[in-house]
């Protein structure tokens, strides 16, 4: 018996002190659990529509980058701004708009944030319109800025709402709905782009709205009885988070960026080859054929929310699979980039292994703190995430110049570096499934 409480207390993470203030309240605003089937899909189709936003307002442009380098007449470098910029600003507000839904509420950030996205897009569809590379530029900062409060806030806002095996369900439909955006926006991007260029810019304010309605009239938000203090007390608090389970967080963080990094580099670097000899891939075929290994990741990701519910030994398990996975087919990228169809298979299964590793990612960091600081700790997530998608189109770009070769070493090492780094030192507590029950 003492030798399992010394094995227990050094634990990188413990998941049972975390349950024991993540335990479902009987008071009025608790969550949703004793809505209906029905009410619940609503609810899950509207918080879904959060992420999907997101992701169209980016990947959708992917697609059309080379005709907007051309149309504009300007450099590689500045096309991948178009992304780079985007995130970078989202990733610098992120934390901001996390406590401000700390501190007030959940929707009182989302439902302007979209406001902000959506006019955002239209004001870069008249700098595309008036072939005005600054102005667009600028409209892609604010669309970045709208961006911050979205998905960041609609994951702790699941956190807010549901417990147990439904959150983990929750939170997997949300990063399915996240990679399904990235599957479908490049075959939208496509097929928009048949009418012009930038057709994408004027059509994403379409899909703002309709999920703003949805954040309206569907979603109603638990009341906290406790919500965050004075910035001064907050961030002493968030502090107090880091120095306690900084280890285990810090390196979630760094794994979940890393995906999103190496995902969104590889879609760059596919769409660029794709329209070269010998593939001459172009239009909604190469839409198409960008969607094919997001599929893996996203089928994958639901999958795995709705199985993990809250057992810490089996996220142990799908992560540093997940992780193995990708590393193998990143790795084996490096022989096999010349044959497009190997290429893509490899590719395909670096996102399976992404698949397994986000969901656990997402689970254990919105049930690692209270409600009043969940807003912050998933918007320092979120806020690396982007950082990781606006590094990989120029740093992917830079390499290419260089190597093709270059570019998949890389991947693969930091694949390999985030294997290590998870498997040594996140281990959820095994015992976590008895805790939750």
């Amino acid at each position: 018996m003492g030798k399992t409480k010394q094995r227990r207390a050094v634990l990188p993470i413990s998941f049972e002190s975390d349950l024991s203030m993540e335990r479902p309240s009987k008071s009025k605003g608790s969550g949703s659990k004793n809505k209906s089937g029905k009410g619940k899909g609503w609810e899950y189709a509207a918080l879904a529509s959060i992420p999907l936003v997101l992701v169209l307002g980016n990947s959708m442009l992917i697609p059309v980058l080379p005709d907007m380098k051309r149309a504009l007449d300007i450099t590689q470098f500045q096309t991948s701004l178009t992304i780079t910029l985007f995130s970078i600003t989202a990733g610098i507000f992120i934390p901001i708009v996390g406590y401000l839904s700390d501190r007030y509420s959940r929707k009182a950030v989302i439902i302007p944030s979209l406001v902000v996205y959506g006019a955002a897009g239209i004001l870069a569809g008249f700098g595309a319109v008036w072939e005005s590379y600054p102005v667009i530029i600028a409209a892609r900062a604010i669309q970045g800025l709208g961006a911050a409060g979205t998905a960041p806030i609609a994951m702790a806002l699941v956190g807010d709402m549901y417990k147990g095996g439904t959150e983990s369900q929750a939170l997997g439909l949300i990063e399915a709905s996240n990679g399904s955006g990235k599957v479908l926006s490049p075959i939208i991007g496509s097929l928009l782009a048949l009418l012009f260029w930038y057709a994408a810019f004027f059509a994403f304010p379409a899909f703002c709205a309709l999920s703003l309605v949805a954040v309206l009239l569907l979603i109603k938000e638990p009341d906290r009885k406790k919500k965050a203090p004075g910035l001064h007390k907050y961030l002493k608090d968030i502090g107090h988070i880091l120095k306690q389970k900084g280890r285990w967080l810090i390196t979630a963080f760094f794994a979940g960026s890393l995906a999103l990094f190496i995902l969104f580099g590889v879609l760059f670097y596919l769409s660029d080859i794709l329209e070269k000899d010998p593939y001459k891939i172009d239009g909604v075929m190469k839409g198409l054929v960008l969607a094919i290994p997001l599929m893996g990741m996203v089928t994958t990701s639901y999958i795995t929310g709705s199985v993990i519910k809250k057992n810490g030994l089996l996220m142990r398990w799908l992560m540093n699979i997940g992780l193995a996975i990708a590393t193998a087919a990143l790795t084996l990228t490096i022989f096999f980039r010349e044959n497009i169809y190997v290429f893509i298979g490899l590719l395909t299964l670096s996102s399976i292994g992404t698949g397994l590793l986000l969901p656990c990612l997402n689970t254990m960091i919105t049930g690692s703190v209270s409600k009043q600081e969940r807003g912050m700790i998933t918007s320092l997530y979120s806020s690396l995430r982007f950082i990781g998608v606006a590094f990989g189109p120029p740093l992917f770009g830079w390499l290419m110049g260089i190597n093709d070769r270059y570019v998949f070493i890389m991947v693969a090492a930091l694949s390999l570096l985030t294997l290590g780094l998870v498997f040594f030192l996140i281990k959820p507590d095994k015992h976590l499934q008895e805790a939750s029950s």
